[in-house]
């Protein structure tokens, strides 16, 4: 599970919308707010982007031109069951695979333990407990 490369592809910047995941700077990042500027008489559109770091929750700004390009990951999502609670990490085993991967305890869901089932989110190496089934 998490030896597979992280996928990603292109996308024009107008193409993208609110609730959709971005790269910058090699975070992924969900983009919370689109604001689009008018062209000037020299300059082209641009497109200012407000995004939530996915794995770090940092707040970043993107501002480019619409017609450039920009990193769309392949966030993938699946389910797990909890394995074991460790402190500040949670043993989770995959439902598809049976891989077993250790993740941070998320601050935001409280009482995961044993036995649960839980949603996340990977993209490469990195996983995110989303919700408690």
């Amino acid at each position: 599970m998490a030896g597979k490369d992280a996928e990603k592809q292109f996308k024009e910047i107008g193409q993208v919308k609110e609730g959709s995941y971005i790269l910058i700077d090699e975070h992924v990042c969900k983009v919370k707010e689109v604001e689009k500027s008018k062209s000037g008489k020299h300059g082209s559109t641009k497109a200012r982007m407000t995004t939530i770091g996915l794995f770090d929750n940092q707040k970043r700004v993107l501002l480019k031109p619409t017609s450039a390009d920009v990193e769309v990951p392949i966030v993938e999502k699946g389910s797990a069951n909890v394995v074991a609670v460790m402190g500040g990490n949670i043993q989770i085993m995959d439902q598809e695979s049976y891989e077993t991967v250790d993740v941070l305890n998320p601050k935001d869901i409280p009482g995961i333990k044993a036995g649960d089932e839980v949603e996340f989110v990977r993209y490469g190496p990195l996983f995110k407990i989303n919700r408690k089934k």
